[in-house]
Parts: structure tokens; sequence; C-alpha cells
């Protein structure tokens, strides 16, 4: 069998972190008065948390000090730790680790691709650390989606070229950050949304083994 590198976002992909960080921002916000809501959340989905809380100030018309601002940061961010600490396996999608077993026993590189810091602390809390030949997260990069970076650097660490990768993310910037690296790009979500991947399912109940050999054959 052919080898092609497998690359998986964290956040909407593996786990559903969003609500936690939903939970968490909208906390900050209440605190500074902000009324922040759930579609507002989905436009904070794989951009970074100093962007995110920028984003947010903007919706609520709010200016704050520099000092301030990193303060709120650190907050918001051990707010979601504390979420994240009680995550177990019963957290991990539908059909992920039907996924990721059969990549493992067909002997493909599996990499992580994502922007969270906080990767590898939710990969071991709900027990998959181990799936996964490379881990590539928000400490080993410069550049946020839809800039290329952690996906060309996740290829890298397993030996792949970009062009022998294939992304499975569920976000706008992190399918444009796979076309833009010439990998396949799988979109885990609503066409409407990701209909500028090469290809997009719901979740992974939708993905058959008969698709994943023909990319691998491919």
């Amino acid at each position: 069998m052919n080898k092609k590198g497998f690359i998986f976002d964290l956040d909407g992909v593996i786990v559903d972190t969003a609500k936690y960080h939903f939970l968490a921002w909208q906390q900050l916000a209440k605190g500074l008065g902000i009324n922040f809501t759930e579609e507002e959340n989905e436009q904070l989905k794989g951009v970074s948390r100093v962007r995110s809380l920028e984003k947010i100030l903007a919706w609520g018309n709010k200016t704050i000090s520099q000092e301030l601002f990193n303060d709120l940061m650190g907050k918001k961010n051990e707010e979601y730790l504390g979420y994240i600490a009680e995550m177990d396996e019963s957290e991990i999608l539908p059909d992920v680790p039907k996924v990721l077993k059969f990549l493992k026993e067909n002997k493909q590189p599996i990499s992580l691709g994502s922007a969270s810091k906080n990767a590898r602390t939710i990969l071991e809390r709900v027990h998959i650390m181990s799936d996964f030949d490379a881990i590539v997260d928000g400490n080993d990069v410069t550049k946020a989606k839809p800039d290329p970076e952690v996906f060309l650097i996740a290829a890298k660490e397993i030996n792949m070229k970009p062009e022998n990768c294939i992304v499975f993310e569920d976000s706008v910037a992190g399918v444009e950050a796979a076309n833009t690296a010439n990998m396949i790009s799988i979109g885990i979500g609503s066409k409407t949304i990701l209909g500028h991947a090469d290809y997009v399912f719901n979740d992974f109940t939708e993905i058959s083994e008969d698709f994943l050999k023909s990319l691998i054959e491919k």
C-alpha cells in the first residue's frame, strides 16, 4: 500500500472544545459588560487568542489598556484549562478512533496540525496521544492559519511531501491553509461553509474505509 500523510486539526475535528472556548470567552465578555453570542463564537474558530479578544472588544465597542488586555488573556486561558482538565475519551467526536485505527493498521503516518497551545494536554486527557507520529501545535508555529505553516511543519515531521498529505479541518481558514500547502483538504462540517475543500463530510461517521483507501492509492 502507498503511504500518505494524514494531518488532523484538533478543535472541531477530533474533539469539540469550541464549547469550552465559548464559556470562557462569555465569562470574560460578561465581566466587561459585553454580550457575547454563540454566533460570534463561530467567528473565532481557528483564530488566535489575541485576535479573538480584539474582536470581542470591537463587538462591544470597548477599549482597554494593554496591561488589562494581557491579564484578561491569561484569565481566559486559565478558565479554559479548568474545563479541559475535566475532559476524558467520551469527548472524542464520533468515529474519529475508527479512522485513526484504520490509518495505523495500514501504516499511514499521522500528524496533528493545530493552532491550540493546549493540544498535547487535550490529547493526553482523551488518551489518544500515542496515535500520532508527530504533534505540531500553537507552540511550534509563528503564523496562524490561513498561513499553511502549521501543516507544512506537520508534513515535514512525518517525512511526507505536502502534495502527498491529506488534511482534516473544520474551519474556513484551515481549509484555505491546506489548499495553499497543496494538500488534499477534507472539510468536517457544513458544505455551505467549507465548500472550497476538496471533500466535505458532516462528520467522521460519513467517512468509509473505501474512501480512505482511495485517498491512499491516489
